[in-house]
């Protein structure tokens, strides 16, 4: 079969695959074709990839003769006109959000994969791309509040008197906010963290950070260890808890999402304006809406002294280790994608196969997306 890597436009820097995954795919049976510069933004040249086995072509040509393209953003709709009937492309595209583009590849009889929607299970742990991009995400909020807070993170004891320690506040406990406590930890911070799942306590206070907890959230076991829809009640307590630690904190580091749903807003206008001038909220959940009432995505603003950052898009700014995670992932993915014979193994047997794969001879395989996108009919 031949491969097909696609270079993501800008401003993602990330490639979906390293030279070091071309030659796992070429022992497969597998021809590579792969786009010039695909990896010049991740600090990776042809000449790597060339060294790896990969032939060069043209987006045009790729397309035309791929079997299975691979990227990471799906492609912009100029180039899925150009997708064959039956090309199969394995991409992170949010199904549940893109609903149109789901429609279209239905359409157009494309099999199409979505690495954010492989179930989390401990199986499927080394494909779980979300939690690879989170774990950069959670890092480097870190450091871009550490740079825009005019304070510092750690205590300092000096000649000059002792600088108090800043005080962190991360809202959602997930892999992204984790990485957030870790990192704040190192840097000498106070951590706090908020989440409605008391099963991630444990994780939190092993980190060293206290947890702050709302009796009385739902836990839905069901729900793949993703946070769910709450009460009314619980909303109205969780908001006045996270205000009350809020105005106390120096920095506060948003990463709460329900799959499919726009971010719950945690952190509203009335909070910001008691919170401390020079304040750093950095908002993960902006792409969704995010949890800061006045977030605005891919952008950093002012209100009421304090700077609010909404970037959902951290990981692009790592590229070249965001660019390794992401391409161990995927290998181990086509590992059950591909036979020993470099074909295609459409096992729909398979948990992750089936959970993973959105469109397939023009029809919705995840049982998620199709119902969602029938409830629209």
């Amino acid at each position: 079969m031949v491969i097909g890597l696609l270079k993501e436009k800008s401003p993602e820097k990330r490639v979906a695959l390293l030279p070091e995954g071309i030659a796992v795919l070429k022992s497969q049976k597998s021809q590579v074709l792969v786009e010039h510069e695909a990896g010049k933004s991740a600090w990776f040249s042809d000449d790597l990839y060339k060294e790896s086995g990969a032939t060069f072509a043209t987006t045009d040509e790729i397309i035309q003769s791929a079997g299975l393209l691979l990227c990471i953003n799906i492609p912009e709709k100029k180039l899925r006109d150009l997708f064959k009937p039956g090309t199969a492309i394995v991409a992170t595209f949010n199904p549940l959000t893109n609903k149109d583009i789901v429609k279209e590849l239905k359409e157009k009889g494309i099999t199409s994969f979505s690495l954010d929607t492989i179930p989390r299970n401990s199986r499927a742990q080394a494909m779980d791309v979300l939690s690879s991009m989170a774990t950069v995400a959670g890092y480097r909020a870190i450091l871009d509040a550490a740079f825009h807070l005019p304070s510092f993170f750690p205590m300092f004891m000096s000649a000059a008197g002792t600088i108090k320690p800043a005080k962190v506040l991360v809202l959602g406990a997930g892999v992204a906010g984790l990485q957030a406590i870790a990192t704040a930890r190192k840097l000498g911070a106070v951590v706090e963290a908020f989440d409605v799942r008391s099963a991630v306590k444990e994780e939190v206070q092993s980190l060293g950070a206290k947890f702050v907890e709302v009796e009385g959230a739902i836990d839905d076991k069901t729900a793949g260890g993703y946070a769910v829809e709450q009460t009314e009640e619980f909303k109205q307590k969780q908001s006045q808890l996270i205000q009350d630690h809020a105005i106390k904190s120096d920095v506060v580091i948003c990463t709460a999402q329900i799959p499919g749903r726009t971010a719950p807003v945690l952190l509203k206008k009335e909070s910001l304006e008691k919170m401390k001038p020079g304040s750093v909220i950095v908002d993960l959940a902006a792409s969704s809406g995010g949890n800061c009432e006045m977030t605005e995505n891919n952008k950093t603003i002012e209100y009421h002294g304090v700077t609010i950052i909404g970037n959902s898009a951290y990981a692009a700014d790592m590229s070249i280790d965001a660019s390794r995670m992401y391409g161990k992932n995927l290998i181990n993915f086509l590992k059950l994608l591909i036979d020993n014979e470099g074909n295609l193994n459409l096992n729909f047997e398979d948990e992750i196969i089936k959970e993973s794969c959105i469109t397939h001879n023009g029809e919705i395989i995840n049982e998620k997306v199709k119902s969602l996108i029938l409830k629209q009919k």
